[in-house]
């Protein structure tokens, strides 16, 4: 443990390897038109969702055939717990009209007939919700403008606590690191398993934001007390061991966190099951850079200032 400071060469490169292929994946969301990357939910797109529990399990496939042969070929079709299929298809109206030859309520009846032929009786129905696509465009910028102000208001924060614009910028980079880990993660397994991200993804990534930032504070807490305390040490040195004395609390920390996310994960609805995977990836992602990325960062910077500073001095003596 007391060679943590030592290795952070190992620890960037090791973040380098984790992030890049994930940020590969999140740029080429918009360049290739959604077919790469990320997969937003309706909440994002907007749509219609509908819910329902066939009597007898059935292929996602074979549900998704019946929507797309009841005029909706867009639809996309996912299993979720307890067998709930959750069928999503173009924004309905789900109001019936009282004229016209096929009203979006009629639409949606058409689709409940089509499955209920090619599968059997339905035994349960859940929730079925429309988003349309103004509500899901002011969804999106309001989520980026969240992440953006608070990043801005992090590192004004840690700027101001510590007097030191570099500890706010070593929490920013720590911040930018999770939010990519997680953020690639979705990306990768959006395009090669189809999970998407909905409106509880936005509260989980601003929740992992705070979680990333409190963890990094412990840490630079410490080293600003040992900065006092051991006053002509260098500053590597102090780093190190304010990391090994916080090493015990973080990781404690974070498995209780981790424990109690893996059992939601386990055995809570589906629901929710974007949430709480987003917040695993991102918690654990969070105390690995506190600890291996941020503090080391921050012996880098020094490790620069002091090597400019001793090329200037030679300088002037030459």
């Amino acid at each position: 443990m007391d060679k943590i400071i030592a290795r952070k060469r190992w620890f960037f490169l090791f973040s380098l390897l984790v992030t890049i292929p994930g940020l590969f994946f999140i740029l080429a969301t918009p360049l290739s038109g959604g077919q790469v990357g990320l997969r937003f939910a309706i909440d994002f797109t907007g749509g219609t969702a509908w819910e329902f529990r066939p009597e007898t399990p059935a292929a996602t496939e074979t549900v998704r055939l019946a929507v797309a042969s009841a005029g909706h070929p867009e639809a996309i079709v996912t299993e979720v717990a307890s067998g709930f299929l959750i069928v999503k298809t173009k924004p309905l109206d789900l109001q019936d009209g009282s004229t016209g030859s096929a009203t979006a309520g009629q639409e949606l009846a058409k689709i409940r007939t089509a499955v209920v032929t090619a599968i059997g009786p339905i035994a349960e129905e859940g929730s079925v919700s429309t988003v349309g696509p103004v509500v899901s465009k002011d969804l999106t910028q309001q989520a980026a403008l969240l992440v953006v102000l608070g990043s801005i208001g992090i590192l004004l924060w840690m700027t101001y606590r510590f007097r030191n614009l570099r500890f706010g910028m070593a929490a920013l980079v720590a911040l930018l690191h999770d939010v990519i880990v997680t953020l690639g993660f979705f990306a990768i397994a959006g395009t090669v398993a189809g999970l998407e991200i909905d409106a509880l993804f936005v509260t989980a990534m601003l929740t992992i934001i705070g979680f990333s930032v409190h963890d990094t504070i412990v840490v630079f807490d410490r080293i600003r007390e040992n900065l006092v305390r051991h006053a002509g040490a260098p500053f590597g040195d102090i780093v190190n061991h304010s990391i090994v004395q916080t090493l015990g609390r973080s990781f404690n920390t974070t498995a209780t966190v981790l424990i109690t996310l893996l059992a939601l994960l386990v055995f809570a609805g589906g629901s929710i099951r974007t949430f709480v995977l987003a917040l695993f990836i991102g918690i654990l992602s969070g105390t690995y850079s506190s600890i291996f990325n941020a503090s080391p960062l921050l012996v880098w910077w020094e490790e620069r200032a002091q090597a400019r500073k001793a090329s200037a001095a030679r300088a002037r003596t030459a």
